[in-house]
């Protein structure tokens, strides 16, 4: 019998829960969107489940040792299933918060330990998690970008511009994570997207070595020291910031600027790392500059990164909830409309935001527990019919 067409209830929207770990490695958020993969007509609720600090430091252990790990890691595998559990506790806390949704799929980006060209690995159990939650479980979103000649990354852009199209052009998406990526959407309409260099990341490292808080919290750090400008002019010397969007990096591409900063004090150091961001950001090589930036992810918390941002950006500079969103869920609320993309075979990447070829479709999908799920989005189908593409 063919396979029954994708699970799309009449009005051509489904629930779909998102779930992100960035590369912040500060826990997993989720949210709850109901969306056609082409717009989005409700938001629910939404939450953060930090991690562990022991489950945030093995992550964190993991990033240094990537490139030489092999699948069959004691360690790795040790990792991915506390991360898995954590989702699985954030998915149900979830549901339990707004029993009113019915779930129809979660979009399970999971963690990237490695990000490189060629090369994208992201971690977690996709099986254990349907499993445990009785959920179909869409996930690896960006390996079939990979595989056809793009970066993998960043993958936002076309939910930053869902929710942006009511907006004047030229308008950006600004998200500061670990690593910081902006989204385009030029006076045409086009979407161009990229990384444009750390985010958070390095300050939060620095942070940590130098008062053991995983961050700088309020930016109270940095606001305490000068930024050292001439070597935030060497640190924009790497090959990286003078190529043209798209492109993509790692959380540990620039590590090294750790060590370079080394011989500043504490606050010296936190207000050079967060020149570097916001510069790196303003630096970026745009065809025109938007009208207005909105800024979500955890470093709009940062007023002195937002007070740098400020200063450095053409245009005006709002956080996202200017526009009535949840900075703190986009991404999470962002791989929930990437989720339901895929099962309608939509495009998750385009040439403009990762260099593949062509729009590229990807996402698997795994179902631990297909036939109540299938009874419910295709009451006609027979029982055993084969799951939709993507499936494992």
């Amino acid at each position: 019998m063919p396979a029954p067409p994708p699970p799309f209830t009449p009005d051509g929207s489904l629930n779909a829960l998102g779930l992100m770990s960035g590369t912040s490695l500060d826990g997993v958020d989720a949210a709850l969107i109901r969306t056609d993969g082409l717009s989005v007509t409700a938001h629910g609720p939404s939450l953060t489940l930090p991690y562990p600090a022991h489950i945030r430091q093995n992550l964190r252990d993991l990033l240094d040792s990537a490139p030489t790990l092999t699948p069959d890691s004691a360690a790795l595998k040790e990792a991915e299933h506390a991360l898995t559990l954590v989702h699985v506790q954030v998915v149900q806390r979830l549901r339990a918060l707004a029993p009113d949704w019915a779930v129809d799929v979660v979009g399970f980006h999971g963690q990237t330990i490695l990000h490189q060209p060629g090369r994208t690995w992201q971690i977690g159990d996709a099986a254990c998690l349907s499993a445990q939650t009785d959920l179909p479980v869409v996930h690896d979103f960006r390996s079939a970008d990979v595989a056809a000649g793009g970066e993998g990354a960043p993958l936002v852009p076309l939910y930053h511009a869902a929710l942006l199209r009511n907006r004047p052009y030229p308008v950006a998406a600004l998200n500061i994570g670990g690593v910081a990526n902006l989204t385009l959407v030029t006076h045409d309409g086009h979407i161009l997207a990229c990384d444009t260099g750390p985010g958070n990341a390095l300050l939060d490292d620095w942070a940590y070595q130098h008062t053991g808080i995983p961050c700088d919290t309020n930016g109270q750090l940095a606001l305490q020291g000068t930024a050292d400008l001439a070597l935030v002019d060497r640190l924009l010397a790497y090959p990286f910031f003078h190529k043209p969007a798209p492109k993509s990096l790692d959380r540990m591409s620039f590590h090294s600027a750790l060590a370079q900063v080394g011989a500043l004090g504490a606050a010296d150091g936190a207000a050079t790392l967060t020149a570097f961001t916001a510069q790196s950001i303003a630096r970026t090589l745009l065809p025109e500059q938007p009208r207005e930036w909105f800024v979500c992810g955890g470093g709009r918390h940062n007023p002195a990164l937002m007070a740098a941002l400020a200063q450095a950006l053409p245009g005006t500079l709002h956080p996202a909830e200017q526009l009535g969103w949840n900075g703190d869920a986009l991404e999470a609320e962002c791989f929930g409309f990437l989720a339901v993309r895929s099962l309608a075979g939509l495009p998750l990447s385009l040439p403009t935001t990762t260099g593949v070829p062509s729009p590229q479709t990807g996402g698997r999908l795994t179902c631990m527990s297909i036939t109540p799920w299938g009874r419910r989005l295709w009451p006609d189908a027979h029982a055993t019919s084969p799951p939709p593409p993507h499936s494992d």
